[in-house]
């Protein structure tokens, strides 16, 4: 294929969008169309899509070349009758977001950060909060992918038996060209943010607690016997309670807007002391419009049954002398249940321990170790697209359909084009 500037972009020390990962391929590709995909993974020896960077780890790297998806086609097809919306991989989940609003619908819950790729985000099963809500990748009913020979292939959930195994595919299974997701009717969202939850109070009754509102995200550091913030996003006419008080569980209402991070200013963060508003600039932690600053930091998650949430809160704050000085902020998130094969709530009611780390590459990858072990007795599954130490031989036992997947990429990537040294670490195996 005749490259142009458009569509050759040299590696040069290209990086994640944290800067803790630099990126091993010597070319990154940005095909106009998929028969360009289909030339380009054609004619590599070692190959893997490159989303929005937002992996905090290898999984998008390369040997070869990446392929980046920014300059296909991004049209959205809305099917009002299926109650579907068609959108490149490569679109943000911000950008659809948009779309979907102006013509009266939505998604069923959108990430922290809504600038992450459609692709990338189902691909390591990236969610956001919410007893009733499971994962983004949940919503997917088709794809179109480019499997390791070229070929095109168009599954959906009606039709394609192993279709649970191909959507968090983590690169393993070709090029995601195209992603069909169910939507809903439009809906509001109002966020109230509360400051200094006793953790003893909360505790008592953390059902109860996570169940208050569409989504809810608790923020802390690990120390001492309050939570730092907690964030209520209530879905406008839902049936849960409207009444967010003064005081709540020993913690008192914001009266300023707030960010994640304490001492942070909230300019990026989305409207909150209880104002309404659309779906699309609520559920995110951060507004689409401004970036969040990048570099400075790295994360990780673990996700456990949500039945040991209480033990296994209680097992990372008995940690605080080991996590705290390395954590920006952390955060508690509840996802419900799915049957995708490598998603880290697959068959399980989940709740999802999220840290932050200042960007200590050595010191993190060092307390991933301490917390993974914590961790251990509730069977935790880290997030594929975040720092952790688990490889092939301990993650196995944690998926009913590890091998059932480990035969569908061997099948779509007969000579291992997308298999990279992470990949091959964590799903492979030596």
């Amino acid at each position: 294929m005749q490259q142009t500037p458009d569509t050759l972009e040299e590696s040069a020390q290209e990086s994640n969008w944290a800067g803790n990962h630099h990126y091993r391929a010597t070319e990154i590709h940005h095909p106009e169309s998929e028969a360009e995909v289909q030339a380009l993974v054609r004619g590599a020896s070692s190959v893997q899509a490159l989303g929005s960077r937002h992996s905090f780890n290898a999984i998008a790297d390369s040997a070869g070349i990446q392929i980046c998806l920014d300059k296909m086609p991004v049209a959205v097809r809305i099917d009002e009758a299926a109650m579907t919306v068609t959108v490149g991989g490569g679109s943000s989940y911000g950008a659809l977001a948009v779309e979907l609003a102006a013509h009266g619908f939505g998604l069923t819950n959108l990430a922290s950060l809504p600038h992450i790729s459609v692709a990338g985000a189902i691909a390591t099963a990236t969610h956001g909060s919410g007893d009733n809500n499971a994962n983004l990748a949940a919503d997917v009913v088709a794809l179109r992918l480019v499997d390791g020979t070229g070929e095109i292939h168009s599954v959906s959930r009606a039709e394609t038996p192993d279709f649970p195994g191909y959507v968090v595919g983590l690169g393993a299974l070709g090029i995601v060209t195209e992603v069909t997701l169910s939507i809903v009717p439009t809906y509001s969202v109002a966020q109230h943010v509360y400051l200094g939850l006793d953790w003893d109070a909360l505790l008592a009754d953390y059902d109860a607690v996570t169940s208050r509102a569409y989504s809810v995200s608790l923020f802390t550091d690990w120390s001492g016997d309050t939570v730092g913030l907690a964030w209520f996003k209530q879905k406008i006419g839902d049936g849960r309670t409207g009444d967010y008080p003064t005081e709540l569980l020993g913690g008192t209402a914001a009266t300023e807007g707030m960010h994640p991070v304490p001492g942070v200013s909230a300019v990026h963060s989305t409207q909150q002391l209880g104002v309404a508003g659309p779906w699309q600039d609520r559920l995110s932690h951060f507004r689409m419009e401004f970036m969040p600053s990048a570099g400075e930091e790295i994360q990780s998650e673990y996700l456990i049954d949500r039945s040991h949430a209480v033990p296994a809160i209680k097992a990372l704050r008995a940690l605080s002398a080991v996590i705290t000085p390395l954590l920006q902020v952390g955060e508690i998130r509840s996802i419900a249940a799915d049957d995708l094969w490598l998603s880290a709530a697959q068959g399980r009611d989940s709740v999802a321990f999220h840290f932050t780390w200042f960007r200590d590459q050595a010191a993190v990858e060092a307390v991933v170790k301490v917390v993974e072990e914590a961790l251990a007795p509730f069977a935790a599954r880290p997030h594929w697209g975040k720092v952790f130490d688990a490889d092939a031989s301990s993650l196995a036992p944690l998926y009913p359909r590890f091998d059932d997947f480990k035969a569908l990429a061997r099948r779509l990537d007969p000579e291992g084009k997308f298999r990279n040294e992470f990949l091959q670490r964590a799903v492979f195996g030596a």
